[in-house]
């Protein structure tokens, strides 16, 4: 299995670090809406669909995405978007891990593919508005998740169920722990004071930290633990709507790590409201 993990990691990396680094965003947006493409199709067997069903839902998002693209909202300020889906995120994705599984379920399933068609376009416009503000910011961006998740994978390790004995959502995912959001908080932190120091002087665009940083130290603070508290939200929501559909992985086209929701499960909320933190 690991050995998958890291052929799996190796060969995405070889494909998007030279889309990622190229002259022009272009190849970049390409590329991402091939994996939104694959994301909505996983979404769309996750809730019912048949295999065309979800073929055709593949295909409708990439179609939404290259109408948005062609009709040049790519490059529109996009403040109110970014502050309605944060909005959605905060109300909405707690109220529906609060409710549970039962909640899920008891929707219809055009409501359910319906969401998840507005969530993955909303996160594919937010990932391209982000890789315009510069590489250096989407990767700050996509490290914060990156950190979250790991600090929270090893701090739930070490700690979990030794300060706080109730479980972050034990109907949803029951390996998670409140010991493993603060061990995720507290690698983010860390991870935005050396990010600032490592491009201090350096002319790179600026960073996601940089930028809240300009409002404050207590704004940064603040901001990254929102953050991180929203990434969660958006691993409990892909783990909810996996639970409905008694499924382990959103699919098996990424072998040893699962399905492509998989990955990107917290960036869904996380980018969106980066955004909209930076653009308010």
């Amino acid at each position: 299995m690991l050995k998958q993990r890291v052929i799996t990691a190796l060969v995405l990396l070889a494909v998007l670090l030279p889309a990622l680094f190229y002259r022009s965003p272009e190849p970049f947006f390409v590329l991402t809406l091939v994996f939104i493409g694959a994301a909505a199709w996983e979404w769309a067997r996750l809730n019912g669909g048949s295999n065309v069903v979800a073929v055709l839902a593949g295909a409708g998002c990439v179609a939404v995405c290259l109408v948005l693209w062609r009709w040049d909202v790519l490059t529109r300020p996009l403040t109110g978007l970014w502050l309605t889906a944060g909005a959605a995120w905060v109300l909405l994705g707690g109220w529906a891990l609060a409710r549970g599984v039962a909640l899920w379920g008891s929707m219809t399933p055009a409501l359910r593919q319906g969401l998840g068609w507005l969530a993955l376009c909303i996160t594919w416009l937010a990932l391209v508005q982000a890789r315009l503000l510069g590489i250096n910011f989407l990767l700050s961006t996509l490290a914060l998740v990156w950190a979250a998740d790991i600090g929270a994978y090893f701090s739930g390790r070490a700690f979990g169920g030794r300060w706080c004995r109730r479980k972050l959502a034990a109907s949803i995912s029951p390996g998670k722990s409140w010991e493993g959001v603060w061990g995720g908080m507290l690698a983010v932190i860390l991870l935005a004071l050396i990010w600032q120091w490592a491009e201090a002087g350096t002319g790179w665009s600026p960073s996601l930290y940089a930028r809240l940083a300009q409002r404050g130290g207590f704004i940064l603070l603040l901001a990254c633990l929102f953050l991180v508290a929203l990434s969660v939200v958006g691993d409990l929501f892909e783990s909810l709507v996996k639970r409905s559909a008694g499924v382990k992985d959103s699919s098996g086209l990424l072998p040893g790590h699962g399905g492509v929701l998989d990955r990107v499960d917290a960036l869904l909320p996380t980018l969106p409201l980066a955004m909209m933190l930076v653009t308010l």
